[in-house]
């Protein structure tokens, strides 16, 4: 067995919500850790923290409690991940990592026990359980059918205030909208640079001056997510100084501020932490030992290391994180070869109908699990004695239709992380 250049107490595979929350939980536990993967898949986060939002989903019943969705859909799919785990470890969950954002300067708000309703940027009405402190305003005008302007900008592509004004016209008869230019910038402009632009206050400045004479008696101003990256609470606090009313930002179409936001404080608040992060690589190979651990060859082919771990949390994704690859006949799990729960035949991964409201059945392809959330193999028993499995590589779940993505991977990792230290202890 070849040395280690690093040990660690566990390997967390993956840099999207679930291997983000899975470093996380493991180092506010003592938990030596070292991540590694590409954290490009946050930078496609809409910010948004759902937690269970449509069930059954071929019915496309939305739901206001997502307590009481939860229930039904472990009544109905005893399959599903959350059928594993308890409220009160999901809200724990949740709750802990929200707290990590908010002492990283981006707070979230939620009514406990119910959904909020959140603009979209088509102007669709997203039910959501938590809500960065930057688009609850939006929320609450919202809810109170204020007078509000919303904001666009020339050059700026995928967002118009007319659009969402049109659609929401009948909730919300007090939208009116305009649009402006963003200060010093001509052609078409994206929304990150916006948002690095807006962390200048002489940029702040003129953008008041721009909006200022369309507000005429409005309470609360909306806008793309460009307030800023590293500073957002800051930029809003004196932008509405500047401008006198409340001020929101709606999520924009990915790849957004919102998920560079997000990426952007799991970089640079979980090394400090104590997690190593190897970022940007991949685990190439991986062997297990005889002791039960395992030896991880991890970077990419011209510059690799060898990671020992006592075990490791797979938090790789599907298909566009590379945790699961289809090819011609089957699917197949990338890194440790496991079993895949999926369709016996390539021909039942699709409906006919592309836009079928139940969705496919590959959307439901992923590891199947013991309560732990150690993936099983062949025989329906845990692959590995301390091998876990987070997010959504897990089978029989839907996360995008069922709105509950976030939720998912925030809790997964949370048990996960927690078996780990049972099966260590």
């Amino acid at each position: 067995m070849p040395r280690s250049d690093i040990q660690c107490d566990l390997m967390v595979i993956g840099a999207g919500m679930a291997g983000m929350a899975s470093a996380l939980f493991a180092a506010n536990r003592g938990v030596t850790t070292v991540q590694v993967g590409m954290p490009g898949e946050i930078g496609f986060a809409s910010g948004l923290l759902d937690l269970m939002g449509v069930h059954p989903v071929k019915e496309g019943r939305v739901w206001n409690n997502p307590w009481d969705a939860i229930d039904r859909l472990t009544r109905d799919i005893p399959e599903h991940p959350y059928a594993r785990i308890g409220k009160n470890d999901i809200r724990q969950a949740v709750e802990e990592f929200t707290l990590f954002l908010a002492e990283s300067g981006f707070p979230y708000h939620t009514y406990q026990d119910r959904n909020a309703d959140v603009i979209t940027p088509i102007g669709t009405i997203k039910k959501t359980y938590c809500v960065p402190e930057n688009m609850w305003n939006g929320v609450k005008a919202l809810n109170k059918r204020s007078s509000c302007l919303l904001i666009d900008f020339s050059g700026l592509k995928g967002f118009s205030a007319r659009q969402i004004k049109e659609t929401l016209h009948e909730r919300w008869p007090e939208l009116r909208t305009a649009r402006v230019s963003f200060p010093d910038t001509s052609g078409e402009i994206y929304t990150e640079h916006m948002a690095r632009q807006m962390e200048d206050r002489k940029v702040r400045q003129k953008l008041a001056q721009a909006v200022s004479p369309h507000l005429r008696g409005a309470q609360v101003v909306g806008l793309p997510a460009i307030l800023g990256i590293s500073r957002t609470r800051e930029v809003i606090s004196d932008f509405e100084k500047q401008l006198g009313v409340s001020v929101f930002e709606i999520p924009t179409m990915p790849p957004s501020v919102t998920g560079l936001r997000l990426r952007q404080i799991f970089e640079q608040q979980l090394p400090k932490r104590g997690v190593r992060t190897l970022f940007q690589q991949k685990v190439l190979g991986v062997r297990p030992a005889g002791t039960g651990e395992f030896k991880f060859n991890v970077g990419n082919h011209d510059n690799t290391l060898m990671v020992g771990a006592k075990g490791a949390i797979l938090a790789s994704g599907r298909f566009f994180g590379k945790g699961l690859h289809a090819d011609g006949k089957r699917i197949r799990e990338t890194i440790f070869g496991l079993p895949v729960y999926q369709p016996k035949d390539r021909t039942l991964w699709h409906c006919k109908d592309f836009l079928n409201p139940a969705g496919h059945a590959i959307n439901l392809a992923g590891l199947e699990t013991d309560d732990s959330f150690r993936p099983l193999d062949h025989f329906g028993c845990p692959a590995f004695k301390t091998l876990f499995a987070a997010g959504s590589i897990l089978a029989h779940q839907d996360w995008m239709r069922m709105k509950c993505g976030s939720g998912l991977a925030i809790a997964t990792a949370y048990i996960a992380v927690n078996s780990f230290l049972k099966q260590v202890s």
